[in-house]
């Protein structure tokens, strides 16, 4: 197409405003002194962070708090939250999944990249990284075509032994997904647990009285440009009693649903390791409760607001100091006190919740992620 002569006349146009503004300005002052005489930016917002799909704190200590953004990297606040400030640029960036500080020194904190919102505009990750001083320095430490890392458990009594839930890629089938473990502090890693190339370990969880009792959560699912397949015959739920050497299905148990699952996370009482909380998508799906260890499940809710758009959600948490008390993270942020069979919704500034760390020496002290930052 050739320009009008309308089109000329208004780039001529345009051409005279730019030189005149550009002389107006250089008339005000130039660049140099702008600089000598210390102009200094400073931030007006918007203030709101955008989602947030990964947070951690530190045990006993109210100032110390991490979150993972979508698409920027790792925050850290040391003033209880009133201010952050990034800890993983000039190191690493991109959308966060899991976030790790080792309870037996909080210097030691580990990273998973990519995020397990899977929604339309998801991004993936770069693999594990490594901490060994409370965030100043960080090393990428493998797993760099797991894509997407929805979780990470690290022993409490031992920094080194960390496990790993790798999702994969989320738009076609590959090898690097399933759950991981490492001895020697992520220097290598060895894969415990693995269904098949399409399907990826989505969560784990670990008893904090006996470490060596796992559960990891795996999900068969598929992102493309026009579509979501959540579940398959892959999804499953696993548990281990020494370590990760073993494992044993509890999709078959009694009480468990029938039929296809999809997205599923499970986690352990502190206070009564034998009570288990699971959420599972699926036809009859919902929350499920275990007071023997995952032998047998009961399943004590079914409300449609626990489990709706289970690809984007599907988080539980056990209360670290009532055993009758569990959360359940979804477009609000649920709270039951009767052990799973009714909730109420706590207020939040924003919906969407992702992800929740509660201080195991207080549980009336906790950071929530979700769509609108930390």
């Amino acid at each position: 197409m050739f320009p009008t002569r309308s089109h000329l006349v208004l780039l001529g146009m345009l051409a005279l405003a730019l030189l005149d503004s550009s002389a107006s300005i250089a008339a005000l002052a130039p660049a140099d002194s702008l600089l000598e005489d210390g102009y200094q930016f400073r931030e007006i917002g918007p203030f709101r962070g955008g989602r947030s799909g990964a947070v951690a704190g530190i045990a006993g200590d109210a100032s110390h708090w991490y979150f993972g953004a979508t698409g920027c990297g790792v925050f850290r606040s040391e003033d209880s939250g009133q201010s952050w400030k990034s800890v993983s640029d000039g190191f690493f960036g991109g959308s966060i999944g899991a976030i790790a500080i080792a309870e037996s020194d909080p210097n030691v904190i580990y990273v998973g990249g990519g995020e397990e919102t899977v929604r339309g505009n998801v991004s993936h990750g770069y693999g594990m990284f490594k901490s060994l001083d409370g965030g100043k320095s960080w090393a990428n430490i493998g797993l760099t075509d797991s894509r997407h890392i929805g979780r990470i458990r690290v022993h409490p009594k031992d920094a080194d032994l960390v496990y790993v839930a790798a999702m994969g890629h989320l738009f076609g089938p590959n090898d690097e997904r399933g759950l991981y473990r490492s001895r020697n502090g992520g220097e290598s890693f060895e894969r415990v647990l693995f269904v098949d190339e399409d399907t990826g370990c989505v969560d784990v969880a670990m008893d904090p009285h006996n470490p060596r009792n796992l559960y990891a959560s795996f999900w068969q699912v598929r992102r493309a440009p026009h579509r979501l397949d959540s579940g398959g015959p892959g999804g499953d739920l696993f548990m281990s009693t020494d370590g990760g050497d073993s494992w044993t299905s509890l999709k078959d148990r009694p009480g468990m649903p029938a039929g296809v699952w999809g997205n599923n996370a499970l986690t352990v009482s502190p206070q009564n390791p034998d009570r288990l909380w699971a959420i599972i998508e699926a036809k009859e799906g919902g929350v499920f409760r275990s007071d023997d260890q995952g032998e047998t499940w009961t399943r004590v809710n079914d409300e449609r607001k626990l489990r709706q758009r289970a690809w984007y959600y599907t988080r539980i948490y056990a209360d670290p100091q009532d055993a009758d008390t569990v959360y359940v993270l979804n477009v609000r942020f649920w709270k039951s006190k009767d052990g799973g069979k009714s909730f109420e919704s706590i207020g939040t500034p924003h919906g969407d919740h992702h992800d929740l760390w509660i201080d195991p020496t207080n549980s009336e002290h906790f950071i929530i992620g979700d769509d609108g930052g930390a």
